[in-house]
């Protein structure tokens, strides 16, 4: 049997005091433990106080007075206000120079080109020696009547004198019969004297109009611009032979004066006037210039159901006829509340908005006026001031708790100066 043997002796360690951080975590578990034992619920069991949720938010603008100008929108394209078609107006004659281009400006008058003249050179001096010889013939006549008017009351006298010898007896029946059919003859040689002094002053009448034909003729040799304006064509060719029917040598474009001719649909015609402010962009422009609705047509073709509309443009470099173009019209303006366009909303009811009024969403029928550039006039339904939803969508319904956020104030456009 094994002898017991005694276990060593372990060190003695003293146990050092709690630290600091220590009891305070024991007094702090301590005081938990007895507030929850107080409760009668553990401490690990207990949840966080319930906190209220907050409204969604929702972005909305005011309502503000403001002015709305509608438009309507045309294109159509640049055209002449009005345009001269220069033709030749004699026949068979040679263009023999031209003097102006397309794109030249032209003064009323002014000489475009010249045809061959030598024929109505030539005609011209033909009638200025008719009229010399008419006007000689009218002198020679005028002699011939004084001389027949004094032959005449030479023997008018003698007549006279012999019919009161006859008379008296002494003058014979021969004598008188002799000097009555001298007195007769020299009344027929006056008559017949100033019916050939008429027939030369006819004469000199015919030759003059024939010469002023004749000068016509020679004018129009010169192929002259009958409006002052823009050259816009050339069709004149050194060479050719012009003619009545030979068509246009030239178009001008009367004082340069180029407008737009849109065409418009017919359910927008109607609401243009004479007078109406446009702003137009013709192809190539980056800025549009200020217009004038100068004709609106009174005919809507059958076909297209489109009208033609002429919206008159102030002289600006640059323009082309035949070039594409579009306008804005201000059809009409209007004073009102004025809310964007988003903030409508379409429904089976009709339009409506959708109102933040003490943090409550009230769905309010309204009556829209004008719609322009992304907003809309209300008519009824809506007073200046009130938030109404930026965008209405049907997420929110009538009665539905919100928190709004006022969006910058999008402003009304402000209406055309005259």
């Amino acid at each position: 049997m094994r002898p017991i043997m005694p276990l060593p002796a372990k060190p003695f360690r003293p146990i050092s005091a709690p630290s600091r951080t220590a009891r305070l975590a024991a007094a702090i578990l301590s005081a938990t433990a007895l507030s929850a034992s107080l409760a009668g619920t553990p401490a690990w069991a207990q949840e966080p106080a319930p906190v209220a949720a907050k409204p969604p938010t929702v972005t909305v603008v005011k309502a503000e007075t403001g002015s709305l100008v509608e438009h309507e929108l045309v294109t159509g394209t640049m055209r002449p206000r009005e345009e001269a078609r220069v033709t030749a107006e004699v026949n068979g004659l040679a263009i023999t120079e031209i003097l102006v281009e397309a794109g030249d400006h032209v003064t009323k008058g002014q000489v475009l080109a010249r045809l061959s003249s030598d024929t109505a050179e030539a005609t011209v001096a033909q009638s200025a020696a008719q009229i010399e010889r008419a006007r000689a013939a009218i002198a020679q006549g005028e002699s011939q009547v004084t001389e027949a008017e004094s032959t005449l009351d030479q023997t008018r006298k003698a007549f006279a004198r012999t019919e009161a010898l006859t008379s008296s007896g002494v003058a014979s029946k021969q004598t008188f019969d002799q000097r009555k059919s001298e007195a007769e003859v020299a009344a027929a040689r006056l008559e017949a004297s100033k019916r050939s002094l008429e027939a030369a002053r006819a004469d000199l009448t015919l030759a003059e109009a024939q010469a002023k034909a004749n000068r016509i003729e020679l004018e129009r040799t010169e192929i002259k611009a009958p409006v002052a304006g823009i050259v816009s064509r050339r069709d004149a060719n050194l060479g050719a032979v012009v003619g009545l029917t030979s068509g246009p040598l030239f178009t001008i474009i009367e004082n340069g004066d180029i407008e737009l001719a849109a065409d418009v649909a017919e359910t927008a015609i109607a609401k243009l006037r004479v007078g109406q402010k446009a702003r137009v962009w013709p192809a190539g422009f980056r800025e549009p210039i200020a217009g004038t609705v100068r004709l609106i047509s009174p005919e809507v073709d059958s076909k297209t159901r489109l009208g033609s509309v002429r919206i008159a443009l102030p002289p600006v470099a640059g323009l082309t006829i035949g070039a594409f173009g579009r306008a804005e019209v201000d059809t009409a303006t209007r004073t009102g509340v004025i809310v964007p366009l988003s903030a409508v909303l379409y429904g089976p009811g009709g339009p409506s908005v959708q109102v933040a009024a003490e943090g409550k969403i009230e769905t309010r029928p309204i009556t829209i006026g004008l719609v322009s550039e992304g907003r809309a006039e209300i008519a009824e339904g809506i007073a200046p001031g009130e938030q109404v939803v930026a965008t209405s969508g049907t997420f929110l319904r009538n009665g539905d708790r919100v928190t709004p956020v006022v969006a910058q104030t999008v402003p009304a456009p402000s209406a055309p100066s005259n």
